[in-house]
């Protein structure tokens, strides 16, 4: 939390967050290649876990959202920083190369969710990722939701994570 805190810029993702979290891991990657691998990252066990929340969606009666025919495989020049940019599933909201960046889920009724990272230089090589998830309820069906799919957002926010370190 600490480096998060470090940018002020960041304080009003987390203003009013009903629940948030942040999660660290180091590579030998830059910002964009770390946010590129981790938005790209789609094992067979993900793709199912997107079959299961369109059920959730559908019995909640949540927007629900097109998906893509194929799932991107982002390149590092692929990541926008330009604020309203499309990124994968989110829309960027702001970005500092090299320092971080940040994202939104599109517009839903339930909730309004921030994913976003923050890098932090450790030596020459390598650089620490803060990865944080700020989740603010709009709807009684946001925590109902959030709360069956956060035990599978940990999950998969480590594993897009590990995915994003790799070279």
């Amino acid at each position: 939390m600490y480096k998060i805190k470090n940018h002020s810029k960041l304080d009003i993702y987390f203003k009013n967050a009903d629940y948030s979290d942040i999660k660290t891991i180091e590579g030998e990657v830059s910002l964009r290649h770390f946010i590129s691998a981790m938005l790209s990252y789609y094992p067979w066990w993900i793709v199912f876990l997107y079959k299961i929340r369109e059920f959730l969606v559908s019995i909640l009666g949540l927007v629900k959202h097109e998906k893509p025919d194929v799932l991107p495989s982002l390149k590092p020049e692929d990541i926008s920083l330009d604020s309203g940019e499309q990124a994968s599933f989110f829309i960027v909201k702001a970005a500092k190369e090299n320092f971080y960046w940040v994202s939104e889920t599109s517009e839903d009724k339930h909730l309004k969710a921030y994913f976003g990272v923050v890098a932090e230089e450790v030596s020459d090589s390598l650089t620490r990722f803060h990865v944080f998830t700020s989740v603010k309820y709009i709807h009684w069906t946001g925590p109902v939701y959030f709360n069956l799919i956060r035990p599978f957002h940990h999950i998969v926010v480590a594993r897009m994570m590990k995915n994003g370190v790799k070279r």
